[in-house]
């Protein structure tokens, strides 16, 4: 067994195809009802990044070349090192698993961090996989829960839909626009989106990256669009001020192009009450199956304690699948468990 780090920027495409199929087996294991990922744009999924922030990959590999002739490496892992804290993702072949590979690839993860100064990991685990004891054998806390519905559009009542699609309250203007935000709205979409966060702190690691003002949405718009995750937003406008009282926000991937990602939906509290959450959301349905016929499920997080957002989905036709968590973990003490030198109790 060998780990070497790897840029899947310079990576030939078989050991692109590779990783995919590692990602497809353990999916298969973990996540059996998840549709499968395709190489297309993987490359570029995997390597970029928003401005400011460094992703470092690891292989792990029986014999030394096993990606490059195309054989699915035995593990892979992460880590992103985002603002003041860590994420990192660990994959291990479901048949290598229990070999202390993870082990191996958490150990690089935490010597990274430990060298460049980051006192915090995070990682994000689903929900009655082997990874949440695995994280918990090496002390790392439960820190937030989330739910992951999904929404098969077979089953979508249309002529329902259309109903709570026009069911906003007067003076509200609904506006698509795929690919994100036009130039006129990014000062406005970036303060509804920082409001909302201020109005209503779920207390989440923030482990995905989130743009709350016009520079930084602007910068985050560009980075999905070069990692091949096509947007779509849905908004709210108010009509006698232009400004943003609600806002949808999904994006279907390239390299799984059957399930749609839903992002951020946020209503601005003083245009809570009015349909604006339902409308946009419902708006955001009929869209998607016009501009993306390939598309037939839809998936989204919530806290469980955003009951009104949830009301919303299950309106919608949204199923409760299994549980999100998110794990932190102090970087000192992961350290000293890993026996990494250097390091002080």
């Amino acid at each position: 067994m060998k780990v070497r780090e790897w840029d899947p920027r310079t990576a030939s495409a078989t050991e692109i195809t590779s990783l995919v199929a590692l990602l497809n087996e353990v999916s298969a294991v973990d996540l059996p009802d998840d549709p499968l990922w395709h190489d297309g744009r993987m490359r570029d999924y995997l390597s970029v990044t928003m401005p400011g922030e460094r992703k470092t990959m690891w292989l792990v590999e029986e014999t030394p070349g096993d990606a490059a002739r195309g054989v699915a490496p035995l593990g892979a892992g992460s880590i992103l090192l985002l603002g003041d804290i860590g994420v990192v993702e660990i994959l291990v072949h479901p048949k290598a698993r229990r070999q202390q590979i993870g082990r191996a690839l958490l150990t690089e993860q935490v010597r990274l961090a430990h060298s460049e100064g980051f006192d915090l990991l995070g990682v994000e685990v689903a929900g009655g996989t082997c990874a949440v004891d695995f994280f918990e054998a090496y002390g790392f806390t439960l820190a937030f829960t989330e739910i992951r519905s999904l929404l098969s559009l077979n089953t979508v009542d249309w002529f329902t839909l259309g109903d709570l699609a026009a069911g906003v309250g007067a003076g509200y203007q609904i506006e698509f626009y795929p690919g994100g935000p036009p130039d006129h709205l990014i000062a406005a979409y970036a303060a509804a989106k920082a409001e909302v966060r201020d109005d209503y702190e779920l207390g989440d690691l923030e482990l995905r990256p989130s743009s709350y003002e016009p520079q930084r949405l602007q910068a985050s718009l560009n980075t999905l669009d070069a990692r091949g995750l096509k947007l779509y937003v849905v908004v709210a406008v108010v009509e006698k001020t232009g400004e943003i009282a609600g806002l949808t926000e999904v994006v279907v991937p390239a390299q799984r192009p059957g399930r749609a990602d839903q992002y951020d939906t946020v209503v601005v509290p003083r245009h809570r009450g009015y349909g604006v959450g339902r409308a946009i959301k419902a708006r955001m349905l009929f869209e998607l199956r016009s501009a993306e016929p390939k598309l037939t499920e839809v998936q989204t997080w919530n806290a469980a304690v955003n009951e009104p957002l949830i009301k919303v989905n299950q309106e919608l036709g949204f199923l409760a699948d299994r549980s999100w968590l998110e794990y932190e973990g102090d970087v000192a003490a992961l350290a000293q468990r890993l026996g990494i030198t250097g390091t002080s109790a």
